[in-house]
């Protein structure tokens, strides 16, 4: 298994659904080597993680949350931080370098980070490698070309794949619209949740103002995530702007870090919301959980997301959401209000109709939770080894 993070050093849902799937595979006696550019202890006893360290490197330690803040430890002592083009090389090189002291049946490479050393394993052992592609290109930058040379790996090494997982029916024409792949050759399967392995709450919220505030009839509009183009948030604040006319008892708690952050602030402040919107910068654990549980609604209006783990979690919490419709997870639960992210009009009435009405609020989770207790990533874990036994058939055939 290629990956680029593993919680809890990750930057979001990607390392999060690795570590998901990764667990339950390991149920079903799938022996798994997960394989990260970085060293770093995660606590994990379900697989073996291992850092690919490239030759003349003593250690590689990752920095942040970013996925370009890596600080490599030289040989002799030195220190280099590299940009994100060498690292996935150094990466592939790396894993490659691997490759001959290892036993294994089967490559399964996560986004296209990892794309090139799966490519190289191919070509090195002629194994089945299977891709699993947790957003495209032009996700990433918000329904835009993006960067031509991310194009190319993802093109390439998505058409010499044995095997293309997608991680919704969106991603899915996502590949099939950006690169040509023919639909037979790309699987859905959705990422999930185990709603009984959510951390529980304590009794008292640490966004204490927040607390406060709605004791005195306001309420909370929640998102979580990173504040990067892809995830629409400038459309949000702007419908909170049409909200906060109509319900001006309105607040908004924004959580995660990101390179939109002060052009976010200073048009929360241009638009005359600022006195609303509070920024909790990114947060783990008891403040990530709380940020969820606060919340009369959780919004996730995101330009392209290819699946979307936060609206799960924030029912897991308590929370109803409304998503955009350009997301994998607006696929799988029905009881999700749900917009195109452009339709700035219908965002603040569906938020105006939630901040006015407790009992739909009340009835939207309480149908959403049920949808929630059904799913599992064993379904997901299950058609992955499906997948897995079908190519390690014909390579034996």
């Amino acid at each position: 298994m290629l990956g680029w993070e593993l919680p809890p050093h990750n930057s979001g849902g990607l390392g999060m659904a690795c570590y998901q799937l990764c667990k339950s595979l390991s149920k079903k006696n799938v022996d798994i080597e997960f394989i990260l550019p970085y060293s770093a202890d995660h606590d994990i006893d379900f697989m073996k993680v291992s850092a690919a360290i490239p030759q003349g490197v003593a250690d590689i330690q990752r920095s942040g949350i970013a996925y370009d803040s890596y600080k490599y430890i030289l040989e002799n002592g030195d220190e280099a931080w590299l940009g994100i083009n060498d690292q996935h090389l150094l990466y592939a090189h790396a894993v490659a370098s691997m490759a001959d002291s290892r036993q294994f049946d089967i490559v399964h490479a996560h986004d296209w980070l990892t794309f090139r050393a799966a490519l190289k394993l191919k070509e090195q052992r002629s194994c089945p490698i299977i891709l699993h592609v947790h957003s495209v290109e032009s996700d990433r930058a918000g329904a835009k070309p993006g960067n031509p040379l991310v194009h190319e790996i993802e093109s390439t090494a998505l058409h010499l794949a044995d095997k293309v997982i997608a991680v919704s029916e969106h991603t899915k024409q996502a590949i099939i619209r950006d690169y040509g792949l023919p639909a037979s050759s790309v699987e859905v399967v959705h990422n999930s949740l185990n709603v009984y392995e959510l951390e529980p709450l304590d009794q008292d919220n640490v966004y204490r103002y927040l607390e406060v505030m709605k004791g005195l009839g306001y309420r909370v509009v929640t998102s979580v995530g990173r504040l990067t183009i892809q995830k629409g948030l400038p459309n949000l604040l702007t419908a909170m702007k049409k909200v906060i006319e109509k319900v001006p008892k309105t607040l908004v708690l924004i959580v995660g870090s990101g390179e939109q952050q002060h052009e976010l602030m200073e048009l929360a402040a241009s638009i005359g919301v600022g006195a609303n919107v509070l920024f909790a910068d990114f947060q783990r654990g008891k403040r990530w959980r709380d940020a969820f549980a606060i919340g009369d609604l959780f919004v996730m209006p995101s330009v392209a997301e290819p699946f979307g783990l936060t609206p799960l979690e924030s029912v897991g919490y308590g929370t109803p959401a409304l998503v955009s419709k350009q997301s994998g997870v607006s696929e799988v639960v029905n009881n999700f209000l749900k917009i195109d992210y452009w339709d700035i009009d219908e965002m603040a009435n569906q938020i105006a109709s939630v901040m006015m009405n407790d009992a739909l609020r009340d009835e939207l989770q309480r149908n959403s939770h049920y949808e929630l207790e059904k799913m599992s990533w064993d379904h997901s874990s299950n058609k992955l080894l499906g997948i897995y036994n079908e190519h390690l058939s014909g390579a034996e055939a």
